[in-house]
């Protein structure tokens, strides 16, 4: 099994818009996090959908570490 790659000890802050869907990275290889660009098919890994129920600021998980996937849930802080 594929060890998952921290992209970042902290939350990515984004603006998202009501009903678009995003695709979070849930292995850490993707170039353009917090975003999937498709690295993860060389990994049993999948990208996790994501549909803003309302445009505001989420903050997506950078460890890769959440609970709350795709949502940070502080987890970085103890790693």
């Amino acid at each position: 099994m594929m060890k998952i790659k921290t992209a970042k000890n902290s939350p990515y802050p984004i603006e998202v818009v009501k009903d678009k869907t995003y695709y979070w990275c849930s292995c850490g290889l993707s170039e353009i996090q917090p975003f999937c660009d498709g690295s993860h098919q060389s990994t049993e890994m999948t990208p996790l959908e994501f549909v803003a129920s309302e445009s505001k600021t989420v903050y997506f998980c950078g460890c890769k570490q959440s609970a709350n996937a795709p949502l940070c849930d502080g987890m970085h802080k103890t790693l």
